[in-house]
């Protein structure tokens, strides 16, 4: 009798599993089996549902990672459920037609972790890589690559074959290898996908070789520390790449802050310490037009910073102006009462700029074409540091055009190098001054609709770049704007590299050292000024 009894139990459980596995071809069945399954049976499930191919079944397969998919307790049968007043109404898993409405109490929650919910991301990425759409074809292979599993090989395989389109055929080619590495392959097989993952590189590309580290056969094992021996060589460069760029997006930053500064200094000999003044003062009035078009003509914001950069340039040059006229006329000649007197006005103007707007910081916000980031290669470069360089390199060449080829800049020029002898040919030379200090004036509120994108707009802003500008200006050479240039994106790089090893404060420190040990050695910087009068 016992014997009877144990051999009717190994058979039912012989149907049993047989039932269980032969359920694979039929997506209805495979859904119905996981509400008597367990964690592991489950995951068996989701990996025969992918390999079906049938993109019906995505709605479930979603409804079950959001905890929407339960099984009737009268027949295990499974369903997605919606609210429907006090009952809930069934939906088919596979159809997707509507099964009436039941009680809740008359269910059971499939339940879900956190390692299935990764198994279904990657169920999910292989069921839509046949998608006739690229963009979900090319998201769907990111899902997989992000989560390989061996179960969804077969298709990945099946869509690579039919995958016409180059770039979405490399990203599947990397999903293969990923899937590859985790699977019962051979080790040549094996050996392909580590250097597709290599080729990969970046962090996903350590990410995937690392996983699969502690379960990979003892023979791949030194194809796999090479492997991610050369990516990480290879993110190191990348990191040396990616400091260069902040340090060009630094020193485009310092040159807009330091070419006005350049200009006024080299032409009048004037330390303005007021200089950092008029970069606040131009972030202000991006601030304003943006508040006045956010009022009157919301449909303008993506032109907000092209309205606010003449606004900017006329308010600094007439503050400029003013300044020149009314304080430093009186005090060429004296340089230390120069530099008290525009230290007292840079105070002012941070008293008035907080007693209008108030101390806190204020909102500018980012057109829609300078918002976001792009990769290149390793790098992450953003839309807005992008425009920046741009910009500044365009406003270098605007001012070396109106030096070199405008009556204004020859006057400028000619005062520059010798300010007795343009004098007595008869350019104005007090005009000359004023005009000077107010394009610089100008320039630097240009600077401020700029690093209004980038930093906080506050009545401090001016201060944190006028110490640089003037190390900038020295270093380059007084007065010249290709060294103005040159010294801004030096120092931006140099800063930008140190940064890593000494940190930021130390860094800076470093870099003021080496400038005063380069001046000991070129007075005059690097790009020293030429006349006879600058000579003596």
């Amino acid at each position: 009798m016992f014997k009877r009894l144990f051999t009717l139990t190994l058979l039912l459980m012989s149907l049993a599993a047989t039932s269980f596995a032969q359920s694979g071809s039929d997506p209805k069945a495979l859904f119905n089996a996981l509400g008597k399954a367990d964690f592991k049976q489950t995951e068996e499930l989701i990996g025969q549902l992918a390999a079906t191919g049938d993109p019906r079944i995505v709605p479930a397969l979603e409804a079950f990672a959001e905890g929407e998919l339960y099984a009737r307790k009268s027949d295990s049968a499974v369903f997605i459920t919606k609210a429907a007043g006090t009952n809930v109404a069934l939906i088919d898993p596979v159809t997707g037609a509507a099964a009436g409405e039941v009680p809740k109490a008359q269910l059971n929650k499939l339940k879900i972790n956190n390692n299935l919910r990764r198994v279904i991301r990657s169920a999910l990425g292989g069921l839509t890589l046949l998608s006739p759409d690229k963009a979900v074809r090319m998201a769907a292979a990111d899902a997989v690559l992000k989560s390989p599993s061996a179960e969804n090989l077969e298709l990945v395989e099946a869509a690579l074959a039919k995958e016409t389109d180059a770039a979405v055929k490399v990203r599947m080619e990397e999903a293969r290898a990923a899937s590859v590495l985790i699977s019962d392959r051979v080790i040549d097989q094996k050996k392909q996908a580590i250097d597709t993952i290599a080729n990969l590189g970046g962090r996903d590309g350590i990410s995937i070789l690392m996983s699969v580290s502690s379960s990979i056969d003892p023979a791949l094992k030194g194809d796999l520390d090479m492997a991610i021996t050369k990516i990480e060589n290879s993110l190191k460069l990348w990191e040396v790449a990616q400091n260069v760029w902040y340090g060009m997006s630094l020193g485009s930053v310092l040159l807009l802050a330091a070419i006005g500064l350049a200009i006024t200094f080299g032409v009048m000999g004037i330390i303005n310490m007021a200089h950092g003044e008029m970069v606040m003062l131009g972030a202000y009035s991006t601030f304003m037009v943006q508040e006045l078009i956010r009022t009157h003509a919301p449909q303008l914001f993506d032109w907000s910073l092209a309205i606010a950069l003449p606004v900017a340039f006329l308010v600094t040059a007439g503050v400029g102006l003013v300044i020149e006229r009314g304080v430093i006329r009186f005090l060429y000649g004296r340089p230390l009462e120069t530099l008290l007197a525009t230290w007292g006005v840079s105070l002012i103007l941070q008293q008035l700029v907080r007693s209008i707007f108030g101390p806190t910081n204020q909102e500018v916000g980012n057109p829609s074409w300078m918002s976001g980031a792009f990769a290149l290669g390793g790098l992450q470069i953003t839309w807005n540091r992008l425009w920046i360089v741009a910009f500044s390199l365009s406003i270098f060449i605007g001012l070396l055009i109106v030096m070199k080829r405008s009556a204004f800049g020859l006057q400028m020029r000619a005062v520059t190098q010798n300010r007795r002898m343009a004098s007595s040919m008869g350019i104005r030379t007090p005009w000359v001054d004023a005009f000077t200090f107010a394009l610089g004036s100008g320039i630097a509120g240009i600077a401020g609709v700029a690093l209004s994108q980038i930093d906080n707009v506050s009545p401090n802003l001016g201060q944190s770049y006028i110490i640089d500008s003037f190390m900038v200006v020295v270093f380059g050479g007084v007065g010249n704007l290709w060294g103005t240039l040159v010294g801004a994106l030096s120092l931006g790089i140099l800063n930008k590299l140190l940064e890593p090893w000494t940190g930021a404060v130390l860094g800076k420190i470093l870099v003021l050292v080496l400038i005063i040990l380069f001046i000991q050695k070129r007075p005059r910087g690097l790009f020293a000024l030429k006349g006879r009068a600058v000579e003596a």
